[in-house]
């Protein structure tokens, strides 16, 4: 699971310039953001790049810490 979608919502970037900055389809990034496909690790750096975050807030753990 990642946390695309909040981040394009907190940057103000839309699914469609998050296409076209990636040079992807607009259907493609919305099976990311929907967490339908999970993006491959060099596009997930991409997108860290195009939202100006560690790529590690992208992703939610996926074991709970104690």
């Amino acid at each position: 699971m990642n946390r695309i979608r909040e981040f394009l919502e907190v940057k103000g970037i839309t699914q469609t310039d998050l296409a076209h900055r990636l040079g992807k389809s607009f259907n493609m990034v919305n099976l990311y953001v929907t967490n339908k496909v999970q993006p491959p690790i060099p596009v997930l750096y991409e997108i860290a790049d195009i939202l100006d975050v560690d790529v590690r807030k992208l992703l939610l753990p996926n074991k709970q810490s104690f």
